[in-house]
């Protein structure tokens, strides 16, 4: 039975219902990430300030492969695999920090910042013995190097050289709400978590483009006005269905007509401190939350003053870890920064909020692993994949699993 449903293409009601198998079969997860994560995407990889000063590097990844971000001598920020091109040895086993040239451990190949070799040891030989072919050439045996884009100090990379430019990459809409964060002002790094989550990658996309779960699942947000359905609320999606955006503005800690199915709604909840709920207006809009997802591997955050990057990186069919990368802007006071800092424990590992989705997405994950062979309904909303002035819907959902039906052949 399983095997018939695999042969067969995505169900004929469309994108309103998910074939289970999607989220643990291995030889699909193989194909995502070649056809995906590899293929003509750009990645997100990190913010530029990470790599401050020449010889700055990070240890990142495109999919599950360990890639390098360097700043050179230059000034340019480069990205290339970490994979010696001698033996295949991941040769940068450090998460950050400073050098001047990458040494394989192994037999000691050395590359400069921008991936070129640079030397190799004993390549003439040693005493008339051995030694390289008279033709070899570093220049033929450089580290592979991924095409990179920087915007206002977020760094994308590409396997594929031909990549559609970013800015139509994200389309018009898009763009705004990613200028809205990356708006050109000089990005401080606060600090990072990370957390291996037991659930497909694609569970975490759906996560932040579901609304609907939300106003139900989280205390904290509903209780105290952070995101309700209740609220001013849209969801715009990009003209292929692979990004999109969810913003709303911030409500009361009051009960409503509209409040009434909400029962982790709780209006006699207190904090002991309640400075973090205490935002102030940053933005030119009135939205107090944006989330917004870029395909294949990027969550943008903004909740209250806290902005930070989510990078998802797969780890098998079953698993995928989840980076969070905090950051505010060098021109933030002592007071904004203190802010920021606070207001971030709403995220993370721990978070008052994000707590509620890793260990949501454990039980899905446990839901359709055992049960390949049926299917989930994306109905709310409706059946489409417009766009919507409202959080009641799973149109962002539905408008992924439309863009990724055809980008997999299903």
């Amino acid at each position: 039975m399983l095997e018939q449903l695999r042969a067969e293409r995505w169900p004929a009601e469309g994108p309103s219902r998910v074939p289970l198998w999607i989220y643990s079969d291995p030889d699909l997860y193989a194909r995502e990430l070649g056809v995906i994560f590899y293929g003509p995407t750009w990645n997100y990889v990190g913010l530029a300030g990470e790599v401050p000063d020449r010889g700055s590097f990070k240890r990142t990844f495109v999919g599950e492969r360990p890639v390098i971000m360097t700043r050179d001598e230059d000034g340019a920020v480069n990205v290339f695999v970490n994979r010696c091109a001698h033996r295949g040895i991941e040769f940068c086993r450090e998460h950050r920090g400073k050098v001047n040239e990458f040494v394989c451990p192994y037999h000691q190949w050395t590359y400069d910042l921008k991936g070129n070799l640079l030397g190799v040891p004993f390549r003439r030989g040693v005493k008339g013995q051995g030694g390289m072919p008279g033709d070899f050439k570093n220049s033929d045996h450089g580290l592979q190097k991924l095409k990179v884009h920087e915007r206002h100090g977020a760094v994308f990379a590409s396997f594929d050289p031909n990549v559609e430019p970013f800015a139509d990459y994200l389309g018009e809409d898009m763009l705004h709400y990613f200028d809205r964060v990356f708006d050109g002002r000089k990005l401080t790094v606060l600090g990072y978590s990370r957390q291996l989550i037991p659930a497909n990658w694609k569970l975490m996309f759906e996560n932040i483009k579901d609304p609907y779960h939300a106003t139900l699942l989280h205390v904290f947000l509903v209780s105290f006005g952070l995101f309700r359905v209740d609220q001013p609320t849209c969801g715009i999606m990009d003209r292929t269905g692979r990004h999109s955006v969810f913003a709303s503005s911030r409500g009361e800690q009051k009960s409503s007509e509209a409040t009434r199915d909400m029962r982790n709604m709780l209006t006699d909840l207190k904090l002991h401190d309640a400075r973090i709920l205490d935002p102030v207006h940053e933005f030119p809009d009135k939205e107090t939350v944006v989330m917004q997802t870029l395909w294949p591997n990027l969550i943008v955050q903004q909740q209250s003053n806290t902005v930070a990057t989510r990078q998802i990186v797969p780890r098998g069919p079953g698993h995928h870890e989840l980076v969070f990368t905090y950051f505010g802007y060098e021109s933030d006071d002592a007071a904004m920064r203190t802010r920021r800092l606070r207001q971030a424990n709403f995220m993370g590992p721990s978070g008052y909020v994000s707590m509620d989705d890793s260990e949501v997405m454990h039980f899905s994950q446990d839901g359709v692993s055992h049960f390949p062979d049926s299917r989930g309904v994306i109905e709310m909303g409706g059946r489409d994949t417009a766009n919507t002035d409202h959080g009641v819907t799973e149109a962002g959902i539905r408008a992924f699993y439309k863009y990724y039906a055809g980008v997999m052949g299903l």
